[in-house]
């Protein structure tokens, strides 16, 4: 009977030694060999399972198990293609020397790539790293944070997934870089990505009872009731008007003000007079009472105003 070679290939992302029983029981089967020293196999060590490094190619590997009838390659953390595929295309032709067996012995963890944008935003702000990101602060950035913003919005109109799916991206990274420098913040004040994902977290479950605490709902409307109740609970306010993004588009501002002025039975009239910003903010007001949302009037029509204006130009002046 020709010898097994497990090739033995385990989630860098996960902390090492943290195996499946099968993978255990496999590794304490055999000996171990692998292409370099790393993590796993120190945790191997560690439990009592020989490691030995073989810095060599498929017919290294043949040789050193000699007649064992089961040897485990230890894969590295990318995987070892190149030496997985040249002991694959070895024993295809002479399948007589052993059989290659492809064993998980754990997997990535949903959302594991995550943790890789956060391992790479950490080289690239430490020492020796990008001199450039290492110069910023939250402040300088403030900016880029809107711009992708945009973008991805843009994507969304434009229903290009595709798209959507790389400007999330760019969203994601000024995320991990604002975590990253606030890291660095002195007296105590540092967070890190941990600290953002957690009081999300603490904040979703907090605000759906329906959904982690069994209360009950009837529809929509008192999940949407909830959330605001539980929201003002949890922020005192003395205004309305408090937790406003003052830097929203002006548009979009004066919707949303009119907006929690209704919701909070603020009655206050509209300016009187013929000047231009008291005008549109009456605009913004009619567009609220017919249940039209101005910023996308706006836009709609403006985006309608740049075909004529880029249709114009193909056709050229009129002589």
């Amino acid at each position: 009977m020709s010898a097994r070679i497990v090739l033995l290939v385990t989630s860098p992302r996960l902390p090492a030694g943290l195996l499946t029983a099968e993978a255990w029981d496999t590794v304490r089967s055999g000996p171990v060999f692998a292409a370099a020293d790393s993590e796993q196999a120190m945790a191997l060590r560690a439990a009592g399972v020989p490691v030995t490094v073989l810095d060599t190619d498929a017919q290294g590997l043949l040789d050193a198990i000699g007649p064992a009838p089961l040897a485990v390659w230890l894969a590295g953390p990318h995987g070892d293609q190149p030496f997985a595929r040249q002991l694959g295309l070895r024993l295809a032709r002479e399948p007589g020397l052993a059989e290659l067996e492809l064993m998980y012995g754990s997997w990535d963890p949903p959302g594991a790539r995550l943790l890789d944008a956060v391992a790479v935003m950490d080289r690239l702000l430490s020492p020796g790293g990008d001199p450039w990101k290492r110069a910023q602060s939250h402040r300088t950035l403030a900016p880029y944070l809107l711009e992708e913003s945009y973008e991805a919005y843009d994507a969304i109109e434009r229903d290009d997934l595709d798209e959507l799916r790389e400007e999330l991206g760019d969203v994601l990274l000024q995320i991990v870089l604002h975590a990253r420098l606030a890291e660095e913040l002195p007296d105590g004040r540092a967070w890190n990505v941990d600290d953002v994902a957690g009081t999300l977290v603490e904040k979703m479950v907090r605000r759906n009872p329906h959904v982690f605490a069994g209360e009950r709902v009837e529809d929509i409307e008192e999940i949407t009731a909830n959330w605001e109740r539980i929201k003002r609970e949890e922020k005192a306010r003395e205004s309305v008007l408090d937790g406003v993004a003052l830097s929203q588009p002006a548009l979009a501002l004066a919707a949303k003000i009119l907006q929690r002025a209704e919701r909070g039975a603020v009655d206050v009239p509209l300016p009187v007079g013929d000047d231009l910003g008291p005008a549109l903010l009456r605009l913004v007001a009619d567009a609220r009472a017919a249940a039209r949302d101005p910023e996308a009037e706006l836009r709609r029509a403006t985006l309608a105003y740049a075909e004529a204006v880029r249709a114009a130009e193909i056709v050229g002046p009129a002589e």
